[in-house]
């Protein structure tokens, strides 16, 4: 990049009419734009992105309401504002849309039928994505397609191919955990293996250069394959919509790919880094004609800002001579943010979705009303008598219910069904079991010789029956068994009453109670009579005193039927618990689904195992999420590059290799470089309480920043509580561990870390690539602030360009908490070392005095080494340990590790080591 001798080529976009507009020549570079995203390092939770600029409006053309403006009528609040710069290399860049793809149409050189090698490198997101991502094939909707490679839903490289027979085949494989965003994935089809069967390979490599890494192993597949020969064009990426091969194009970019046949020849070779930015058709170094569709583009833009233009005030001077607009812009968290809405409780708004579903009754009135409205069209109100509304707050997918009174009376009409077959379920909690038989529903059926449908309980048996129009019973049965009986009462429970076909002209009735907390585990109680499904006309309750007491709700009448004892709906499961239990990223992912919220995420350890979560109830969407990121102890952001959201697990946090490395020395900081020492975030007394639960404490009493009074060498009592939306009382005391290992951290902050690009533009490309919660290393700081290297975590990133400067901040916090065991992989040290005698830089050995615990270990212990030491704040590499009685180190290289005193304390660290090494005495 030859900024800064030529000015920074930045460019600032609105989109207008559906069309993306430059209006970079309109910036005012006296007043500079400045784009910033993240939290401040004071901050907890993420703030909306901001970019503010001023765009000169002499012609009026932005001013919304100017009727001579060439835009009137298509400016407004909130429309998108993307800002970007070079990147240096080009890329295509893909939307996820079917139309926006590259292809090269079908040549013989394509039309493989024996072993196959695909290879692409992409920039994306490859995990628990919401859609399957399609990367490259030969691949189309009709019958007869080639091959396929793809993402899967569930983190998964998939190989698809049609064999000579059109029978289609797969072969899919895992993706290992944390791969990087950028990377190449390879896989690799053996047709004929030499053993009556077929193997297929799967790999990855930083680049389509290599080293390539197999995360797979030879598994044959039964019998020899082979490839249809198809006339379908070769695409980047196709778009598959059969129920057998569902996917979209990759919504990321590709950097590259490579199609080989079965003589590792390659046969197509589109490298869209060699690329000149506007290409809309090129050929490849083996010959194939590539052209873009649709959106796809060929571009070398990185992204500073992407939101949406809450605010273009018009401003000018009293002589008019100067007139601009002074905007600002925020990501979709501001908007969000705005809305002071809860969302419905998860029943309310899983309900209406029901298939089939033809009434529906919340039942979530507030106190003092007289009837159940519900939100389905066309249903009239529930007519009640004897209800307590908004009484019983326990249910976690519901808001208040209301409580039966004595008596107490309850009917829906149900409009006609357009099939027949039927299910209503409703979720109630029975404080006590009625001595004596009591109805607690009955179903109105039209269509068929049952007439109505009754369920009663008490302490003798559930009992089901299906009775005529004259109110005779044609059939029942009495459930006597005490595990379900016990479970029909005190807990809140699911009450489903279906009908399915048993053939021969017989329908099974059935009546089925389970607790909302479980999944499965199911008790129920049938009777089957002759005649036909029906379909549902209403539905009633009366009850006296002893039901009184008893809370219900989400009353749902759906023409589906079941499968013998099976209800053929299980549309409330999960959401009548709150989805209790649900893990945190997979509650973000579910309601950025619900609310059609774009969303991306990182799993670190590749599980979606983050925090189980308790209920979710009733809130505003950023405070669901929130809550979710707040319980796993991960960052929910906006991403830079488009409007959306993106959440990093706290997995993802961990033993980071850094992302951008600034040499001090190499004057790559802008000055000045100011570490603040204080107890801004010092806590070493944690109280954290689950929702509605127990709590755990945990109080560090023992190191520099424990409790102990400064005398005695702590800093003295810092407490903090907070309660978290946990799904077990087990969860806050581990919660309160990791609050307190992050708030005895003993390190300096460094609230701001700032680089001029304009002087240092080697670092662009890094810079671009950082985001937040990203580690950011210091090498060779000033030896009268500590030892390096300093690792820090981003939390907020300022960018101002200007056309001949461009300065960046970085907001950060220690980035050693996040240097975690794993294991099979960390060592432990000792419980207490000291240096058993003072060194300078001229000694070549330290000898090391175990306090506490075993010793330090050698090599006939089973570590490998080197591995790192900490002492006196500086970090060493360990070549071998020696002893038996005391262990001895010995330095070979120059510099030395400098001075230190007897007992200085030892401790193993995650961070990397200083320039030289250390051996064994």
């Amino acid at each position: 990049m030859a900024f800064p001798e030529q000015a920074l080529d930045l460019r600032a976009e609105v989109q207008i009419g559906g069309l993306w507009t430059d209006i970079t020549s309109r910036l005012r570079t006296s007043d500079p734009l400045v784009a910033s995203y993240g939290m401040s390092a004071e901050g907890t939770s993420v703030d909306p992105s901001t970019c503010t600029l001023k765009v000169d409006n002499s012609d009026g053309a932005l001013s919304a309401r100017n009727p001579l403006s060439p835009w009137h009528g298509a400016l407004g609040r909130n429309i998108p504002l993307r800002v970007t710069v070079p990147s240096g290399e080009s890329y295509l860049a893909l939307t996820g849309t079917s139309s926006d793809i590259a292809s090269a149409p079908d040549h013989n050189d394509l039309d493989i039928v024996g072993d196959l090698d695909l290879r692409v490198e992409i920039t994306g997101d490859l995990y628990n994505q919401a859609v399957t991502q399609n990367l490259i094939g030969k691949w189309d909707d009709g019958p007869n397609p080639s091959f396929l490679l793809q993402i899967s839903t569930d983190s998964q490289l998939r190989l698809r191919w049609s064999d000579a027979s059109a029978a289609f085949r797969s072969y899919t494989v895992t993706l290992p955990a944390a791969l990087p965003r950028r990377v190449a994935l390879r896989a690799h089809l053996d047709v004929d293996n030499g053993d009556d069967g077929f193997i297929a390979r799967m790999y990855w490599a930083p680049s389509l250069a290599g080293p390539w890494t197999r995360f797979d192993s030879d598994i044959p597949g039964t019998g020899t394959t082979s490839i249809y020969s198809s006339t379908v064009p070769l695409s980047i990426a196709p778009t598959s919509q059969v129920s057998s091969t569902p996917g979209v194009p990759l919504a990321g970019r590709v950097h590259a790919a490579e199609v080989r046949n079965s003589s590792g020849v390659v046969v197509a070779s589109p490298d869209f880094a060699a690329q000149v930015p506007g290409t809309a058709t090129f050929t490849d170094s083996s010959g194939k004609t590539w052209t873009l569709a649709g959106a796809a583009e060929i571009t070398d833009r990185e992204y500073l800002f992407h939101g949406e233009m809450s605010k273009s005030p018009p401003r000018w001077v009293p002589s008019g001579k100067q007139v601009w607009v002074s905007a600002e812009a925020a990501g979709i968290l501001r908007r969000l943010g705005q809305g002071r809405k809860a969302l419905d409780s998860t029943l309310r708004r899983r309900i209406p979705s029901a298939p089939g579903l033809v009434a529906y009754w919340p039942m979530e009135e507030m106190t003092g009303a007289t009837q159940a409205y519900s939100p389905v069209a066309g249903v009239a109100p529930l007519k009640i008598t004897g209800f307590d509304f908004a009484t019983e707050d326990t249910l976690g997918g519901s808001s208040p219910l209301p409580k039966l009174k004595n008596p107490a009376s309850l009917s829906g009409a149900v409009p006609r069904a357009a099939t027949n077959g039927w299910q209503v379920e409703m979720v109630y909690l029975l404080p006590t079991m009625p001595a004596a038989q009591t109805e607690i529903l009955r179903v109105s059926v039209g269509g068929s010789t049952m007439r109505t449908a009754h369920v009663y309980a008490s302490t003798a048996g559930i009992r089901v029956e299906a009775r005529d129009s004259e109110g005779d019973v044609i059939q029942f049965f009495l459930y006597t068994g005490p595990n379900g009986i016990a479970a029909f009462h005190s807990r809140w429970n699911k009450l489903v009453i279906f009908v399915s076909n048993e053939g021969g002209g017989d329908v099974r009735l059935t009546a089925g109670w389970q607790d909302v907390t479980e999944i499965g585990g199911r008790s129920t109680v049938s009777t089957i009579f002759t005649g036909s499904l029906g379909y549902v006309t209403a539905v009633t309750g009366s009850w006296g005193a002893a039901t009184e007491g008893m809370a219900l709700g989400h009353l749902g009448v759906m023409a589906v039927a079941g499968a013998g004892a099976t209800p053929g709906s299980v549309y409330y499961d999960g959401a009548d618990s709150g989805y209790l239990s649900e893990s945190a990223l997979n509650r973000i992912v579910r309601l950025a689904a619900e609310e059609s919220l774009p969303l991306t995420w990182e799993d670190g350890d590749g599980t979606a195992a983050t925090a189980q979560m308790g209920p979710q109830r009733p809130a505003t969407m950023v405070n669901l999420l929130q809550e979710c990121a707040d319980a796993d102890g991960g960052i929910l952001m906006e991403r830079q590059d488009r409007l959306g959201l993106h959440y990093r697990d706290r997995t993802s946090l961990y033993n980071q290799a850094p992302a951008l490395v600034l040499d001090y020395a190499a004057r790559q900081l802008a000055p000045p470089l100011e570490p603040v020492d204080d107890d801004k975030w010092t806590r070493n007394d944690i109280t954290v309480t689950r929702t509605a639960g127990s709590s755990g404490r945990v109080v560090i009493e023992e190191g520099p920043l424990s409790v102990l009074p400064p005398e005695e060498g702590g800093v003295g009592t810092y407490d903090d509580s907070v309660t978290l939306n946990l799904y077990t009382d087990e969860q806050p005391i581990q919660v309160a561990g990791w609050l307190a290992h992050l708030g005895t951290w003993n390190e300096a902050r460094y609230p701001s870390v700032k680089v001029r690009l304009h002087r240092h533009p080697e670092l662009i490309p890094a810079v671009l690539k950082m985001r937040i919660g990203d580690t950011l290393r210091i090498l060779n700081p000033p030896a009268f602030v500590q030892p390096g290297p300093i690792d820090l975590q981003v939390r907020k990133i300022t960018h101002t360009p200007r056309p001949r400067a461009w300065e960046v901040v970085f907001e950060c916090l220690p980035a050693g908490p996040w240097n975690v065991a794993v294991v099979g992989v960390s060592k432990a040290d000792t419980a207490g070392s000291v240096l058993a005698g003072p060194v300078d830089a001229d000694d070549t050995v330290m000898t090391v005095a175990t306090t506490r615990g075993p010793r330090w270990v050698d090599a006939a212990t089973g570590w490998d080494f080197p591995f790192d030491v900490r002492v006196g704040g500086e970090v060493v590499r360990v070549d071998q340990i020696t002893g038996p009685v005391q262990d001895a180190f010995a330095r070979t290289l120059t510099p030395g590790w400098g001075t230190a005193t007897s007992g200085q304390t030892w401790t193993t660290t995650g961070g990397s080591s200083a320039d030289y090494s250390v051996q064994g005495a």
